[in-house]
């Protein structure tokens, strides 16, 4: 099982569109897959779910990471790198086995013209702290916006071309 991460607890915003673009794809692709927002996570998970703690409103997002095999992270950049309720998912799973040997798949997007590349490097680095496998070919959608048309789907033929082949790999990856 796929599970696509939206990287941001931002609400309406163009990552999670971009994650129920994939899920979308994906599922022409014959792939299921399962989408979680970190909109989802706990209010309290600051408080409640760091440092070795667990809440009852955390592990049923705990045992959807444990059963995951590959996930693919929509990572938005905020200033300059990616946002840090991201960083503090990761930290909140447990460690290593949440993460250990498994494989993800990252997108980057920025509203800017360089598609959140620092980030998604950022975010590859934890990666391999953790063990996660990242496929390299990442993507880094730019100028989101302009990306979308007005169903928030992507459209422009060379974008589709790339996140086609990156979808592929990672179903065979």
């Amino acid at each position: 099982m796929i599970t696509i991460i939206s990287g941001t607890n931002r609400p309406h915003s163009n990552t999670l569109k971009i994650a129920k673009y994939y899920q979308k794809t994906l599922l022409k692709k014959g792939t299921d897959t399962r989408l979680f927002s970190l909109e989802e996570l706990p209010d309290s998970l600051i408080k409640t779910d760091l440092y070795g703690q667990r809440s009852e409103a955390f592990k049923p997002i705990q045992e959807m990471v444990t059963n995951t095999e590959k996930f693919l992270f929509i990572i938005p950049e905020y200033n300059g790198s990616f946002p840090g309720v991201l960083k503090t998912f990761v930290d909140a799973c447990e460690f290593p086995a949440s993460f250990y040997n498994k494989k993800a798949c990252l997108v980057g997007i920025s509203s800017g013209k360089y598609g959140n590349i620092r980030g998604i490097d950022h975010f590859a680095g934890i990666s391999s702290y953790l063990h996660l496998n990242v496929m390299p070919l990442r993507l880094h959608l730019s100028s989101i916006k302009l990306e979308m048309n007005n169903s928030e789907d992507l459209f422009k033929e060379d974008t589709l071309k790339f996140t086609n082949e990156q979808m592929d790999k990672f179903i065979a990856f």
